[in-house]
């Protein structure tokens, strides 16, 4: 879902840059030292997961895990996706440098928006319903991110909107794909590790 350069107009570049650099500001004041191998370990998984994609007109088609990069992260989603999706644009190709902005905020805002609906769920609850609160993460990240991502495009420009439906339309098979992933890692953590799911909402319900 990455958007490439020469896409977007200067007021969408620039509305994603402002945007992108308060999700910074907020992410960094809530990032300490035990964040930092969460951070490293999530944005490489994101890296991964996002390098084998489809291209869609003038976006990409590919797995996000951003759905379980809020879950873990919450607001240290920013600066963990925008360093993933830099090194993607220097490394690849994928994306670009001036629409960094726009796409750290079509990834990052909705990792940390399923943070806020479902986090505390997923803290409290059992292996199933867990795992079903990990599901409508995943796909409700990428719904929200394929939605952003359209709407980027259609205020760029009104001849993107024929490729900003078809985006929305293969990313209907995504959210599938990503909430049943999204699923099996956080059913996996929370047996393993649950401690990577609760420090956030920890974190807050002792702020």
């Amino acid at each position: 879902m990455h958007i490439a350069d020469g896409c977007l107009s200067a007021p969408v570049l620039a509305g994603g840059a402002v945007l992108a650099a308060g999700g910074m500001a907020w992410g960094l004041r809530r990032m300490d030292l035990e964040h930092v191998p969460r951070a490293g370990l999530l944005a490489s998984a994101f890296f991964v997961a996002s390098l084998i994609h489809v291209p869609v007109g003038p976006s990409s088609a590919h797995l996000l895990l951003n759905g379980l990069v809020g879950l873990v992260l919450g607001p240290v989603a920013f600066p963990a996706i925008l360093v993933a999706l830099l090194l993607q644009a220097i490394l690849f190709g994928h994306g670009g440098l001036t629409t960094l902005g726009v796409n750290t905020v079509i990834m990052a805002f909705p990792a940390v928006l399923v943070y806020g609906l479902l986090g505390r769920p997923i803290r409290r609850a059992g292996p199933k319903v867990a795992a079903a609160a990990g599901f409508a993460a995943g796909m409700l990240a990428v719904a929200f991110s394929a939605v952003l991502t359209a709407a980027a495009l259609v205020l760029a420009e009104r001849r993107f909107l024929e490729p900003a439906y078809l985006l929305l339309t293969v990313h209907a098979w995504v959210m599938l794909v990503e909430g049943a992933v999204t699923a099996s890692l956080v059913t996996f953590l929370q047996r393993v590790r649950p401690e990577l799911l609760n420090a956030q909402m920890m974190e807050k319900d002792h702020a």
